[in-house]
């Protein structure tokens, strides 16, 4: 067997992931019990980015355990068509040669955003096989293919006849760039520097009132202004009127709570048709809506004459200047303000009032929110419920149409006298018509399209062959277990919660598990402004999949962000790179796996330890998988390769190599053996070199790793007195290496020992590993007695009820040394004294940021821990 020096990633990774997917590795195999994740879909235009590696890793790990465990796995892999995104990807290609897509047409249009599905839209599927993720793509899916196209069809259908989905004249976010509405998670808030400025609405020649708005374009389109009912200082206005400026006629002076009296002048101007808030207040009060905007957020036909046709902005100008003019503008003041913008266009997003198409999300909501209630499905981290059922319980119809080319174009058609037929098919439709208009008659289907979150919350049970009966949806629904970010839970986690009990009757998931965000070192959110944007797919290059992997789920603590640097990344690369060299050293000395070693019957002490540590691995890995503790799981198995297995028992057994010991033969199957374990429980997290170290052991092709079902060695703790024994060596050796490093001892210079200890068979155990001890620790003398006895200038250590007194008058200045630790004491006590003072300054608490806080609490601790160490040290030469 060659050996080889590391792990070259970028060589092997591509060939081991073809080999898993060429042989059918991550189909799911027939079993009792099933597990299933929904891949939640990437869209066909993005590329990997740090929360795809996040989210995917986690749930390949999960996959990948579970299909170890011997479940029927399935991962079901697919793309999202990603309606807004995709159209404009396709529109900036064809603007390259001056082609819009109103040159070609709905249909041709359509056409060209295909052809680049087929040539560009595998990108991210591909990215995520670069990870590594064990998805079945054979049963990939997309948004807009066949299946599922038919299955929103049928959902929209069904939803239509049950009276959920109608059509409405509602608010919505429009985008006069896209010239589309536009969901909530499509509009990004930036804050910006306004301004806020005050208007007097005249109620007649001696008496007005104050208004205060950030949009004076918008009066146009007042219907009143309102006041609390509460405050006295209009208490005599309320039902009378007052004059719309410029437009010059009367509106009423209404009471409504939505008027806050601490806010401005109390009174608050009312434009229905374009502010949400407003658009409540309307309803309530029976006002008249009034759209001033047309589509690109131009003025209409419905504001004064002189005022048509103007941009949005240039009319605010001329207003503002027309009110000054009038002596109606008093003043205008600089406030920072959130604004909408768009997150594709990049413009203002306007709150307008259109035809469109709506589901009744009220209705679908019940039976989600009970589900959370009862148990059936469950948040994990559990503080997320509360969002949810503040999302949920707060909820407004959902806008589900897009005034856009790429999508499910809505299954209605018109005819002749605006009829409307909501059918599956055209052909359907025409079926329908002929009947009620006793003749062939031409329809025309609605030309908006569904909101891309439509298609995608069908997709736990559309993936599965719905509306067809099928193995897979009786198999694989509900799901297992959903793994996403906080940020969809309710464009996406609660909309599929939604479909899935309406249309299956069943919650489609059991856990839903909200993995945290990933920020820069710093804690800081990644953006291209800020220019801390970390790149995998750099990180894959440089580190390769594993590393990254490992270091994801590591730094993956519950209820905390991930704050991630390419030093840490860097840093775990030294962890793979170790699991390579204990191959090595296996490979070099002759350890071979054997199938039938029989671990309950063993004789060496060693290897009824390390198989002891073992099993209590496999029970930490197995209690915190099954409670999404990853970061514990990466623990677990940190520290049982790098500490137990490669720094402790690896060590120990060199010496029974080299000198061919009693139990050799033994301890290199044993070695071995335990080997094997250590790459069926790092597989999950670590996929590509456990596997191609599982080669060096295995070299067959149908017997690969991703194949293996996990060993569960059970309870072995026959001798638990002897692994007791061990844990102390273990103790007494590290304490002792310690000891050196403070005070400097070099290596060279050999060192005595007293142990003293009541238990005998403790005291015959060290004498046994006397060896050990004298390589590990270079000691000169080692004595053994009952009681401990005073030593002057002697370093003492207890260690379980063994005290061990080290002499060190010949090594070092014991005086000077107390001098230098006091001196170091004194120095974090009055670090800590600062520390302690600002944070114990209500001052800073209030105004400083949270991360400069969670900082100074760090060095706090950090310093404690300094002090505590350092009295531990001085105790030992006192």
């Amino acid at each position: 067997m060659k050996i080889e020096k590391q792990f070259n990633f970028n060589k092997f990774e591509k060939d081991i992931y073809n080999k898993w997917e060429t042989s059918n590795s991550f189909k799911a195999k027939k079993s009792n019990e099933s597990f299933c994740i929904m891949m939640p879909p990437p869209n066909v235009t993005g590329s990997l980015h740090m929360g795809h590696a996040l989210t995917f890793t986690i749930q390949d790990i999960l996959i990948r355990y579970n299909r170890m465990r011997g479940k029927e796995v399935l991962w079901q892999a697919g793309t999202d068509h990603a309606g807004i995104a995709t159209q404009m990807v396709v529109e900036k290609k064809l603007l390259e040669n001056n082609i819009s897509r109103n040159d070609l047409g709905r249909d041709k249009f359509i056409e060209k955003v295909w052809e680049w599905k087929k040539e560009s839209g595998g990108k991210i599927s591909n990215q995520l096989r670069r990870l590594g993720s064990s998805a079945d793509w054979s049963r990939e899916r997309f948004t807009m293919d066949e299946g599922l196209s038919k299955a929103v069809r049928k959902a929209f259908v069904d939803l239509y006849n049950d009276g959920i989905i109608y059509k409405d004249k509602r608010l919505v976010n429009w985008d006069p760039k896209l010239l589309t509405a536009i969901s909530d998670l499509e509009v990004e808030q930036k804050e910006i520097e306004g301004t806020l400025w005050h208007i007097k609405y005249p109620i007649n020649e001696n008496k007005f009132l104050i208004i205060a708005t950030t949009r004076p374009e918008t009066l146009l389109g007042d219907s009143a202004v309102a006041v609390n009912p509460d405050d006295t200082r209009y208490k005599d206005l309320i039902g009378e009127s007052c004059i719309l400026p410029l437009v010059n006629k009367k509106i009423p002076i209404i009471a409504d709570k939505h008027a806050d009296p601490e806010k401005g002048s109390g009174a608050v101007k009312i434009t229905p048709a374009h502010d949400f808030n407003d658009f409540e207040v309307g309803k309530r009060n029976n006002l008249k809506f009034i759209n001033i905007f047309d589509q690109y957020a131009k003025i209409n036909h419905n504001a004064p004459e002189e005022f048509q046709n103007l941009d949005r902005y240039e009319a605010r100008k001329i207003i503002l200047k027309k009110l000054e003019n009038l002596g109606l503008l008093i003043k205008e003041e600089k406030q920072k303000m959130f604004v909408p913008y768009g997150d594709r266009s990049g413009v203002v997003i306007e709150p307008w009032l259109t035809d469109q198409w709506f589901c009744n999300a009220k209705k679908l909501s019940i039976e989600p929110i009970n589900s959370i209630k009862t148990g059936k499905s469950k948040f994990i981290p559990k503080q997320w419920e509360n969002t949810f059922y503040n999302w949920m319980e707060n909820i407004q119809p959902w806008c589900i149409s897009r005034q856009l080319w790429w999508g499910h174009q809505i299954p209605v058609w018109y005819g002749p006298d605006k009829k409307i037929f909501v059918e599956t098919s055209l052909d359907e439709a025409k079926r329908k018509s002929k009947i009620f208009y006793g003749k062939d008659t031409s329809l025309i289907q609605d030309s908006d399209v569904l909101d891309t979150w439509f298609s995608s919350a069908l997709w736990t049970f559309s993936t599965l062959d719905w509306p067809e009966k099928s193995y897979e949806l009786e198999k694989f629904y509900p799901g297992n277990v959903l793994v996403t970010g906080f940020d969809i839970i309710f464009f996406w986690v609660a909309r599929m919660m939604m479909m899935g009990s309406y249309f299956m009757k069943k919650t489609p998931f059991e856990d839903i598990y909200i993995h945290p965000l990933i920020r820069d070192e710093k804690g800081q959110k990644m953006s291209k402004s800020k220019g801390n944007i970390i790149d995998p797919l750099d990180l894959l290059e440089k580190y390769g999949a594993d590393t990254l992997r490992f270091t994801l789920t590591a730094l993956l603590n519950p209820g905390r962000d991930v704050k991630l640097s390419e030093s840490r990344v860097k840093g775990y690369k030294s962890f793979t790179n170790k699991i390579w060299n204990a191959s090595n050293f296996l490979l070099i000395n002759n350890c071979k796996y054997d199938s039938n070693l029989d671990i309950s019957n063993l004789n060496e002490p060693l290897n009824k330890w390390i198989i002891s540590k073992l099993s209590l691995t496999q029970k930490k890995i197995k209690y915190n998988m099954q409670k999404y503790l990853f970061h514990e799981v990466a623990n677990d198995l940190y520290h049982f390769i790098w500490h137990t297995y490669c720094d402790w028992y690896v060590e120990f057994s060199k010496s029974i190599f080299e000198k061919n010991l009693q139990n050799s033969n033994e301890t290199k199957s044993v070695a071995a053996w335990v080997f094997i374990e250590i790459l069926k429980l790092s597989h999950p997290i670590m996929p590509f070199i456990t596997e191609k170290l599982w080669e060096k052991f295995f070299d067959d092709d149908e017997n690969m790793l991703i194949n293996q079902i996990l060993t569960d060695i059970g309870n072995v703790d026959k001798d638990e007195i002897y692994n007791n024994y061990f844990d102390n060596l273990i103790s007494i050796i590290s304490k002792v290496r310690n000891l050196r490093s403070e005070f400097n001892i070099s290596y060279k210079e050999l060192i005595n020992i007293n142990f003293s200890n009541n238990d005998d068979k403790f005291i015959k155990f060290l004498k046994n590993n006397e060896n050990e001890i004298n390589r590990l620790l270079k000691t000169n003398i080692i004595t053994y007695d009952k009681k401990t006895s005073k030593i002057d200038g002697a370093a003492y250590l207890l260690i379980n009820q063994t005290s061990l007194s080290i002499p060190l008058n010949n090594l070092i200045d014991t005086n000077n040394e107390l001098k230098k630790l006091n001196l170091r004491k004194d120095i974090e006590l009055k670090n800590l004294k600062k520390i302690e003072l600002k944070l114990s300054n209500s001052s800073f608490l209030s105004k400083a940021p949270k991360e400069v806080i969670e900082q100074f609490e760090k060095q706090s601790n950090l310093i404690k821990s300094s002090i505590e160490k350092i009295d531990q040290i001085i105790d030992t030469i006192k």
